[in-house]
C-alpha cells in the first residue's frame, strides 16, 4: 500500500460512522445515494440565477447551471443510441471546440436523473477537451416530468429517485457499452473511453471499472461500493473523490481500495477537508469546504483523464 493511499483510508477509519448528510434520517439502510440536501438546489436550477461557485473552469453548481449552458459556446444534443434487444437510452451529447480528435468521457448522472446540472458538467468536460456522453437512464420510464424541470413540480424529484432505485443493473452497464460505442464511433473521437459519475453515478463509475476491460480511466465522485460489484476484475486506474463530512459513504472506501490492490490497477482516493456529500452540485455549503474541494478535484480529474485518455 503507498503512503498516499494508507494515510486516506486511515483517516477514513477515524471518520465517525454516523451520516453527516442532511437527509439521511429519510434514506433506507444501506442507501448511499438519497443524503443530498437537495430540493434549495434543485429547485434554484431552474431559475437561471449563478450562485458562488468554485471559479471559472469549474463545472458551476446546482444553481449556476442552466445559465452556463445557456451561455455555452460548444454544440450540443441529444442522440438516440440503440443497446440491442429492443432497447435503447437518450444521451446528451457536447462536442469540444478543437481541431483534432477527442476522447470520450461517460457521465453517469447522479440518483436525479438528467438534470440540468449533470448537462453542465458535460459541457465542462467538452470545454476541456473531451467528447461527454451524458445517458439518461430513466429513457423509457413512465414519470410525471423530465429531470430538467423537476425541481419545478412537486414531488416529482421524489419520483425520480424512486425510480432510479428500481433500475436494473445489467441493463445500466450495457447502456453504458452502447454510449461507449457510440461515442468511439464517432469521426471526431478517438477509440480511448473513460467514466465519471456522481452519488449513484459514482457507484455506477465503479461497477464500469468492474465491467469493461476496455475502459481507460474511472473517476468516481462520492460513489459507494455496493454489494456485487467486483472490482478485483477492473483494469482502468481509478481516481476518487470523497467528502470528509461523508463517512456513510465513506465506509466503503476500504472495499474498494482492497479490492483495487488485488486487480492491481491504481487506484487514487482522495478525501477533501471538510467537503460533504455533493460538493460539487453543492459548492456554497459546508462554510467554503465544497467550494475549496471543487477547485481542487475537477483539475486533478481533468489531469487524470488527459494522462490515461489522451489530450
Amino acid at each position: 500500500m503507498t503512503a498516499r493511499r494508507r494515510s486516506t483510508v486511515a483517516l477514513i477509519a477515524a471518520l465517525p460512522l454516523a451520516s453527516a448528510c442532511a437527509r439521511s434520517g429519510n434514506a433506507p439502510a444501506g442507501d448511499a445515494h438519497a443524503g443530498h440536501d437537495t430540493t434549495p438546489a434543485l429547485a434554484a436550477a431552474t431559475s437561471g440565477s449563478v450562485a458562488a461557485t468554485a471559479g471559472p473552469g469549474i463545472p458551476a453548481d446546482a444553481e449556476g447551471a442552466v445559465a452556463r449552458l445557456a451561455a455555452s459556446p460548444r454544440h450540443g444534443e441529444y442522440a438516440m443510441i440503440p443497446v440491442g434487444d429492443g432497447d435503447s437510452v437518450r444521451a446528451w451529447v457536447v462536442y469540444p471546440e478543437r481541431s483534432t480528435k477527442a476522447p470520450v468521457v461517460i457521465v453517469v448522472h447522479e440518483i436525479f436523473g438528467l438534470s440540468p446540472w449533470v448537462r453542465g458538467v458535460a459541457d465542462q468536460l467538452a470545454a476541456d477537451g473531451f467528447i461527454a456522453i451524458a445517458p439518461d437512464f430513466l429513457t423509457g420510464k413512465k414519470l410525471p416530468v423530465s429531470a430538467d424541470s423537476a425541481a419545478s413540480v412537486p414531488g416529482a424529484t421524489d419520483s425520480i429517485v424512486a425510480m432510479i432505485r428500481t433500475l436494473d443493473m445489467g441493463q445500466i452497464v450495457r447502456r453504458i457499452g452502447a454510449a461507449a460505442r457510440y461515442g468511439t464511433a464517432l469521426p471526431a473521437a478517438t477509440t480511448k473511453w473513460g467514466v465519471i459519475g456522481f452519488c449513484w453515478g459514482g457507484t455506477i463509475s465503479f461497477l464500469t471499472a468492474a465491467s469493461f476491460p476496455t475502459l481507460s480511466a474511472a473517476v468516481p465522485y462520492y460513489g459507494g461500493v455496493r454489494e456485487g460489484i467486483d472490482l478485483t476484475k477492473a483494469r482502468a486506474p481509478v481516481l476518487a473523490f470523497y467528502g470528509e463530512n461523508d463517512a456513510r459513504v465513506n465506509a466503503t472506501l476500504p472495499a474498494a481500495d482492497s479490492m483495487l490492490r488485488a486487480a492491481g490497477v491504481p487506484f487514487e482516493p482522495v478525501v477533501l477537508p471538510g467537503a460533504g456529500h455533493g460538493f460539487l452540485r453543492q459548492q456554497s455549503g459546508q462554510n467554503g469546504a465544497n467550494a475549496a474541494a471543487s477547485r481542487q478535484a475537477w483539475p486533478r480529474t481533468i489531469t487524470w483523464f488527459r494522462q490515461h485518455l489522451g489530450q
